[in-house]
């Protein structure tokens, strides 16, 4: 962990970042590592506006970002980018100005490290839009200048097609941290919190709060 130049996370959504890496960026920022997060959307079109609803249509970006906001202060992440991309509709946006994007991010920030989305591997359309621009920017890259790509592959078929995760990071002295940032993103994970604080939860449940897995991207050039 020490021994990384700087992450660079990119995800679409607000929320992304706390289910996948909460853990782990927290490890990497109590290290000294730098870290930027750019998140693509503000999630304007999350199915859910609180349980119970306090959101609205139109106060649901606002909200979103907040809660971005409030989740950042909780892991200790302090170069936030907001993209301004639309939610649900990044997978419509051009690859190349989806590729420049990325190409611009790492240029300012000189990443190591790149944690992002696995392609096909990924479940929802704007995770995979993102991650395959990720894909395509840095396969352009000459090979030793390339940032190692640590990537979240969330589709139940991963380990059977993609082996098992190359990255197990132990997130369990993070546990708290993670559960706040995932309780500032209220709007979206109210649910799931009751879940996790039912006296049965346990198992893969559990294991969200205890260990954060990832698989390395590898080039065939």
């Amino acid at each position: 962990m020490k021994d990384e130049r700087h992450v660079l996370m990119i995800f679409p959504h607000p929320d992304d970042e706390t289910f996948s890496s909460a853990g782990t960026i927290a490890s990497y920022i109590e290290n000294g590592v730098p870290v930027t997060y750019a998140c693509l959307t503000l999630g304007q079109m999350g199915r859910n506006l609180g349980n119970p609803p306090f959101a609205t249509r139109e106060s649901l970006p606002y909200i979103r970002e907040k809660e971005l906001e409030d989740a950042m202060k909780v892991i200790g992440i302090t170069d936030l980018r907001k993209m301004g991309l639309r939610d649900k509709t990044v997978e419509f946006e051009p690859h190349e100005q989806m590729d420049d994007m990325v190409k611009t991010l790492i240029e300012e920030t000189n990443p190591s490290v790149i944690i992002s989305f696995y392609p096909k591997f990924a479940v929802h359309p704007d995770h995979e839009a993102t991650a395959e621009a990720v894909v395509r920017t840095v396969g352009r890259m000459p090979k030793e200048e390339r940032p190692r790509l640590q990537l979240v592959a969330f589709s139940n078929d991963a380990p059977d097609i993609l082996g098992e995760p190359d990255i197990l990071n132990d997130i369990s002295q993070y546990k708290e941290i993670k559960l706040k940032a995932f309780e500032a993103h209220k709007s979206q994970t109210g649910p799931f919190l009751k879940q996790l604080a039912s006296p049965e939860v346990g198992g893969e449940t559990q294991s969200f709060l205890e260990v954060e897995p990832y698989w390395t991207y590898h080039f065939d050039n």
